[in-house]
């Protein structure tokens, strides 16, 4: 049997983007992810990180990747109808790399606060039928979804990692980043607007542009 797991990296974060990942493993090939220590990246170090990936790759039998910018999740936050807002474009985005991956079965790392609706937005959006289990901490307890994890987290270090060649050290790219709310604060000392590359519709970030006395840029 083919088992997928599904999860992202940059839910909460204010610059960069917002990267899903899921990855196809043979349920065989379960056991030795768990030997490698494949676990929720977030008890991972940046460098354990990056060797599980190349472990990862060599393991699964297909891996997908996609990333939403701030743009795409600035207009989903923002839009007044219900099914738009963030979690249904993740459970878009998750539903397009399950398709990609055709899986008999699929673990997935619920963004709603109710994981069934969570399931039933993914299903919906879907053009075949597959058994998926969507759960809150599904990282942790689901050694396929820590694996899409781990490959999500290393791919958007890489687009952070991109961007400070030309930007510098902005930090994690997340607001409880003291590195990260004084660039956005330089940003609104220098620019009239921010870049493309920030997500505008944060809280933490309109709070910077209202201390600074901007008016909120009305998303189009």
């Amino acid at each position: 049997m083919l088992v997928a797991g599904v999860d992202e990296a940059g839910r909460g974060a204010a610059i960069g983007p917002l990267v899903i990942a899921g990855v196809l493993v043979k349920e065989e090939d379960l056991p030795e992810l768990r030997r490698l220590g494949v676990k929720d990246s977030k008890l991972l170090s940046p460098h354990r990180r990056e060797i599980l990936a190349v472990d990862i790759r060599r393991i699964v039998v297909k891996l997908d990747v996609k990333k939403l910018p701030p743009r795409e999740i600035d207009v989903a936050v923002k839009s007044g109808r219900k099914l738009y807002k963030l979690n249904y474009l993740e459970a878009q985005t998750m539903a397009k790399v399950i398709e990609a991956l055709r899986p008999d079965k699929v673990y997935v790392d619920a963004s709603d606060v109710l994981e069934r609706r969570f399931k039933y937005h993914i299903l919906e959006c879907m053009s075949f039928k597959t058994e998926i289990v969507s759960e809150h901490k599904a990282d942790r307890n689901y050694v396929a979804v820590s694996a899409a994890s781990i490959i999500a987290k290393v791919e958007r270090d890489k687009q952070i990692a991109e961007l400070a060649k030309t930007l510098g050290n902005f930090g994690s790219g997340y607001p409880s980043d003291p590195r990260t709310m004084k660039f956005l604060k330089d940003c609104c000392e220098r620019l009239d607007d921010y870049p493309d590359y920030i997500r505008k519709s944060w809280k933490p970030v309109k709070r910077v542009r209202e201390q600074k006395g901007f008016k909120q840029t009305t998303l189009r």
